[in-house]
């Protein structure tokens, strides 16, 4: 089978997830990383077996063995290091999410569509199975019409100005660390941005938001109620509820299982029994397009990436 020879840009947490899964994907494989510091790469690439690392970004895409780039670096070094992967030929998969701002989304989809080269953002929660079969049973009718979505993602990070998660330079706060999640899946089983809706926001000594609840008005009496917290540990579950029942997706973000209800019985569930975390969904099915010649993803598309956008950027503008 002919494989993307993938590359990662950084060498952090998220990065170690997606290297850990390309065990597990048949259609990729993982030849190079680059971090600023070449220590660390090294190590990155001993520890996975990568047979390429890189002491700064620019000697991996240069480098005629990648043929994608998966970025997983802060926020808001995305756009630019987004910029420089598609200027040098090379399909990205930039983790969520993808930009900090409405514009920069827009401009990095118009130099996609120009260069003619993959992007896609690293939703990877809509590419797990669990999720997938959740919207089955939605489109099935298996819960009615659906009323409300419930959906909360936060755990405690203790404030520091020096923490990344809090860092302004960074583009830290709740919202796009941890918030988009909850974004995220009501668009997913929704299919819409909301007509409007109200925030109750929380902010750390800095000014960076630490507590944000989400209150969208869908019309049609669909009701979305998103939380996102690093004050406290949150459910971290969410709820599709309909007329006739609902779904119950423990860990959403992440989810390997699902569960519909009607009333308070259980009448179906599932359970992928997956051997990774779940980013091999994700790399399989970008490696796939990339291999087709596909520009942009049939699931996450640049659409989705600004609705994304615009929703936060109505929420952030409530901050207070």
């Amino acid at each position: 089978m002919k494989k993307v020879r993938w590359g990662i840009i950084g060498a952090g947490r998220i990065a170690h997830s997606f290297a850990s899964d390309m065990q597990f994907v048949e259609n990729g494989e993982l030849v190079a990383v680059a971090a600023r510091n070449g220590d660390s790469a090294a190590e990155f690439a001993r520890q996975y077996a990568i047979r390429k690392s890189f002491a700064g970004y620019q000697a991996l895409m240069d480098c005629d063995e990648v043929d994608a780039v998966y970025i997983a670096t802060p926020h808001n070094f995305h756009c630019a290091q987004t910029i420089e992967v598609l200027n040098a030929g090379k399909a990205v998969l930039c983790e969520k999410p993808l930009v900090v701002s409405a514009a920069e989304c827009a401009e990095l989809t118009a130099l996609s569509r120009d260069k003619g080269v993959y992007l896609m953002e690293g939703m990877w929660t809509w590419f797990l199975p669990a999720i997938q079969r959740a919207k089955q049973w939605v489109d099935q009718g298996r819960i009615g019409k659906v009323r409300h979505i419930k959906a909360d993602f936060g755990y405690p990070i203790p404030y520091s100005n020096d923490r990344r998660e809090y860092d302004n330079r960074l583009a830290g706060g709740c919202l796009l660390e941890m918030g988009i999640y909850p974004v995220a899946i009501a668009q997913y089983f929704l299919g819409d941005e909301p007509d409007e809706l109200s925030v109750r926001s929380h902010l750390a000594p800095n000014g960076v938001e630490d507590d944000v609840v989400i209150v969208a008005d869908y019309g049609e009496g669909v009701i979305a109620t998103l939380a996102t917290s690093f004050r406290c540990k949150l459910q971290n579950w969410a709820y599709i509820i309909g007329e006739e029942g609902y779904i119950a997706i423990p860990d959403f973000w992440r989810a390997d299982s699902c569960s519909l209800y009607q009333l308070d019985e259980c009448i179906d569930s599932y359970s992928d029994d997956r051997k990774g975390l779940g980013f091999e969904y994700e790399i399989s099915a970008a490696s796939e397009d990339i291999l087709a010649g596909k520009i942009q993803s049939d699931l996450v598309t640049p659409e989705i990436s600004m609705a994304f956008q615009r929703v936060m950027e109505q929420v952030k503008s409530q901050f207070s």
